[in-house]
């Protein structure tokens, strides 16, 4: 019983990000593939998933094919009541399934002006009045969810739930923009940048190179915001102190070093993730 999940690039995709969160998050079995979305091989990638034209797309396990972002969370949930991807309380049910559905059709404005963009922060943008009328609503919904129904916990309902998914890039727009928003939501936004999954998700990220990178901008680049990570590079030689890749079990080919110690993957993929954030990997620290 396994779903196949489509995606577009991660460092910029931030509906593939929900996508992905709303399986990954609440451990519901899936494959993901990666569809062509800058390369130019998207149509291709998507014909055999009519009537999808666009990522995430989610495939079930009778095969059944889901083209948009809130059917897929609703068949989910309905699919895996115990999962806990909206909140048990029927109140506060009612309240995330609001702001799923607010976040799903609106903040154009945020999202034209502010595209997705994991691999670095920009310095000195301007947010113009739409954005920032957008953030004020963001403010709004994030207060609301928070003093209703918050029991402990940084996410929106106390525990994390889908609406949590589908506010994760608003939050992560925040950051890369350095948007002016309210400590309280600051504190939200933090919680997205400190949380593993989407450590992981911008790692695989940073594993593709792109010459031009989409959505440049004629502004300074800055680090990114979230946790620096631990220094870690990829060598060519060296003996790996482990036999076999932390997350496949497969035999090691590719070598990374960190802190004069050097660590054996099966292919360059997990390599190259684990470069780019090693903490965010509970797999990889354990061998550490």
């Amino acid at each position: 019983m396994t779903y196949d999940l489509f995606i577009g690039d991660r460092t910029f995709s931030s509906w593939s990000l929900r996508g992905w969160l709303m399986l990954e998050a609440f451990d519901l079995p899936y494959r993901s593939h990666v569809v062509g979305l800058y390369s130019g091989t998207m149509a291709a990638d998507l014909a055999d998933l009519a009537p999808a034209r666009t990522v995430p797309v989610l495939r079930t396990p009778r095969g059944h094919v889901l083209t948009d972002s809130i059917a897929m969370a609703e068949t989910l949930a309905e699919a895996h009541p115990q999962a806990g991807l909206y909140p048990a309380d029927p109140g506060a049910r009612a309240l995330a399934r609001s702001l799923v559905a607010e976040m799903h059709s609106g903040f154009a404005a945020l999202r034209g002006d502010c595209p997705m963009m994991l691999a670095h922060g920009w310095q000195g943008f301007t947010p113009g009045p739409d954005v920032l009328a957008d953030l004020a609503r963001l403010e709004t919904l994030w207060a609301l969810a928070r003093a209703r129904h918050e029991a402990g916990g940084p996410w929106l309902f106390g525990t994390y739930s889908l609406a949590d998914v589908f506010y994760a890039p608003a939050a992560l727009r925040i950051a890369t923009y350095d948007l002016p928003v309210s400590d309280a939501a600051q504190a939200y936004v933090a919680a997205h940048l400190n949380d593993p999954l989407i450590r992981q998700w911008r790692a695989m990220g940073l594993t593709q190179s792109y010459d031009p990178m989409p959505y440049a901008m004629d502004l300074p680049k800055r680090p990114w915001p979230g946790p620096a990570p631990l220094h870690a590079r990829a060598v060519d030689q060296g003996t790996a102190e482990n036999r076999t890749c932390p997350y496949s079990g497969d035999p090691v080919t590719h070598l990374m070093t960190m802190d004069g110690r050097t660590f054996g993957f099966c292919n360059a993929f997990c390599r190259d993730k684990t470069v780019a954030d090693p903490a965010a990997w509970p797999k990889f620290m354990a061998l550490v």
